[in-house]
């Protein structure tokens, strides 16, 4: 039997009962990245050596059986630490220096018996909802002439290709939805404090946070219970009756939406109609002054991450001018402290008639997959608030959110919907994805990649 397209959920009981061993299911997996990431550029870095030492280091673990992640084959995004590995966050500049210790993330996931297979692509600085960088372009599996977006871009097409069953992820603008959209997976990002972030130099003034991207709903559960050390996370259960809007406004103005991704969202409506949840159009009030408190933020927060690096040549022209107008910027309409708190109190109406929000992730489909940097930084500018200006509202509030596909758009890209809760509520989050999985089940892999499944 091949391990390749099998969930994690699968994987890992298998691995506990002796059906497999971990170091089966690694190399396989192993073997499939060498085969097909010279097309996708997933990956940055690949462990193969070091995975499977690890993975036998799993198979002889006298707590195997209690394992919830055992021997199943991750992917973390190359912007948090991995003890023995350099951490490039999509830049040449950067230096090669391994790091001493692993993420709080990273530990928690080997604790449960994950095996780290290697190291994911991101735009520089995880800037950009396309990846692209001196390390290369990350392709989307469903069209490889189209973006895996970004800026968790490598981890969105390593799970829908089938190289890892789950991925590490995160999100300080939509950087898990948006690439989770555009490859056909599920993506979550959590509220404040329910994984652990410690993300570059401020988690981009607190915005981003680590989440997961799988197949499936229960897959990305049980990462998520592992992410957070909250077990409660993975064990979905079926909700009872939920108030939920339906909207396809936008958070800021002057933003044209894709009819097919209107469309999406008015399909998963009839899907909660038929569940028996009270589905209604509802639009949040979004205030006119949260795009320019976005785009500051946009901005502003890469500075940060860039210090030190600005003289740097092996630095993309691209990310110097965003900090540079970022530096501007933050003189002429800095982030505010208060920002986040006027923005949920100005939404907060919505979510006390409604418990759960159904909007669009995207607002057009996946560009081309390029070296966008070369082109320099207004066009990727452009291009990034015009395809995906659809997430960023919801780390400014805090509140989770994910993105669940949604059928297959006439371009052949998959389409998705995204849910939004208030904080607290990623279990509810959860349950409702499940809900639209089991009703409006999605291909687990991109075409061409099912091998296994």
């Amino acid at each position: 039997m091949t391990w390749v397209g099998k969930s994690a959920t699968e994987i890992a009981a298998a691995v506990r009962t002796g059906e497999t061993s971990a170091v089966e299911v690694v190399r396989e997996h192993l073997d499939l990245i060498e085969d097909v990431d010279r097309v996708l550029g997933a990956f940055v870095r690949v462990r193969r050596e070091r995975a499977l030492e690890e993975a036998a280091e799993v198979d002889r673990r006298g707590d195997l059986g209690e394992l919830p992640l055992a021997g199943v084959p991750v992917a973390i995004k190359d912007n948090v630490p991995v003890a023995g590995e350099p951490m490039r966050s999509g830049s040449a500049a950067t230096p090669e220096t391994p790091q001493a210790r692993d993420h709080a993330v990273v530990e928690r996931l080997r604790a449960a018996g994950a095996v780290v297979v290697g190291l994911t692509n991101l735009p520089e600085m995880g800037i950009y909802p396309f990846t692209d960088n001196a390390f290369g372009v990350s392709r989307n599996p469903w069209d490889p002439a189209r973006t895996a977006g970004g800026s968790s871009g490598g981890a969105a097409a390593a799970v829908a290709s089938g190289m890892v069953a789950i991925a590490h992820g995160n999100d300080g603008a939509g950087s898990i939805r948006i690439p989770a959209a555009d490859c056909g997976v599920f993506g979550i990002k959590p509220g404040p404090g329910v994984v652990p972030s410690g993300i570059g130099a401020d988690s981009w003034d607190g915005l981003s946070e680590n989440g997961p991207l799988a197949t499936s709903v229960a897959d990305a559960a049980l990462a998520l219970a592992v992410m957070a050390a909250d077990k409660g996370l993975g064990e979905v259960r079926e909700p009872e009756r939920v108030r939920i809007a339906l909207s396809v406004k936008a958070p800021t103005a002057g933003v044209m939406i894709h009819d097919d991704l209107k469309a999406a969202v008015r399909e998963a409506g009839k899907a909660f109609v038929g569940l028996g949840h009270h589905v209604a159009r509802d639009d949040p009030e979004y205030p006119v002054w949260a795009a320019t408190a976005l785009v500051s933020r946009w901005l502003v927060g890469p500075e940060a991450d860039a210090d030190g690096l600005l003289d740097d040549p092996r630095l993309e022209a691209r990310t110097r001018t965003h900090v540079r107008v970022g530096r501007i910027v933050g003189r002429l309409r800095p982030p505010r402290d208060d920002d986040r708190e006027r923005f949920r109190a100005a939404v907060a109406p919505l979510f006390e008639r409604r418990d759960v929000l159904v909007m669009p992730t995207l607002a057009q489909r996946a560009p081309k997959a390029k070296a966008w940097g070369a082109g320099g930084w207004l066009p990727s500018v452009v291009a990034s608030m015009r395809y995906a200006p659809m997430t960023a509202a919801w780390n400014l509030a805090g509140f989770p959110a994910a993105s669940v596909p949604m059928g297959i758009g006439g371009s052949g890209l998959p389409l998705s919907v995204q849910l939004v809760a208030a904080p607290g509520k990623e279990a509810l989050l959860l349950a409702l994805a499940a809900q639209l999985e089991a009703r409006r089940p999605w291909p687990r892999l991109a075409p061409g990649y099912a091998t296994g499944a």
